[in-house]
């Protein structure tokens, strides 16, 4: 698959087969979060890979919309320094996550971000130390309807580029 295909074609997953990913597989993914651009190569993220059903369930419970966490067969906790800090740092989180996700679909993975709402919780369950914290996490696994890794894009799904350009100034 081409960049331009993955970018077009690439949508979310949030309903997984029960079906382990291989470890080749999980390496793949994670080394492309591993390889994103950072901001200065500072590479201000760690990486959590979660595999253990019981902490993907009680992970689940961190975000209003992370549900689909505990149904994964794998979730990848992005760590970063205090997001508050410099705007560079989610910034950097998430281009680590659109790596991982596209390197994901390349290998017939869905995938789904998800907000860490309840950060302190999701702290105490991955046993973070204080210099580290989570607000992103992503959920990877083989897609319950695999056709949704090759269906053609939704009509009206998406704005028109003419809606959201402007040219030299606004």
């Amino acid at each position: 698959m081409n960049v331009a295909d993955a970018i077009r074609l690439k949508r979310a997953v949030r309903k997984f087969q029960d079906k382990p990913l291989p470890d080749d597989v999980i390496h793949a993914i994670l080394n492309a979060g591993r390889r994103s651009q950072s901001s200065k190569n500072t590479q201000a993220w760690q990486f959590i890979a979660i595999r253990d059903k019981s902490i993907l369930k009680e992970l689940s419970q961190c975000g209003e919309w992370a549900g689909h966490i505990a149904g994964a067969a794998l979730c990848v906790a992005i760590l970063t320094p205090d997001p508050n800090e410099k705007f560079q740092i989610m910034f950097d989180a998430g281009q680590a996550s659109a790596f991982m996700q596209l390197a994901a679909w390349e290998l017939g993975v869905g995938s789904c971000p998800a907000s860490i709402y309840e950060a302190e919780k999701a702290r105490a369950i991955l046993g973070l130390p204080p210099e580290w914290h989570l607000r992103v996490a992503l959920s990877f696994g083989y897609a319950t309807e695999e056709e949704m890794l090759s269906a053609a894009p939704k009509k009206g799904g998406r704005k028109i580029l003419d809606e959201v350009i402007h040219w030299d100034r606004w």
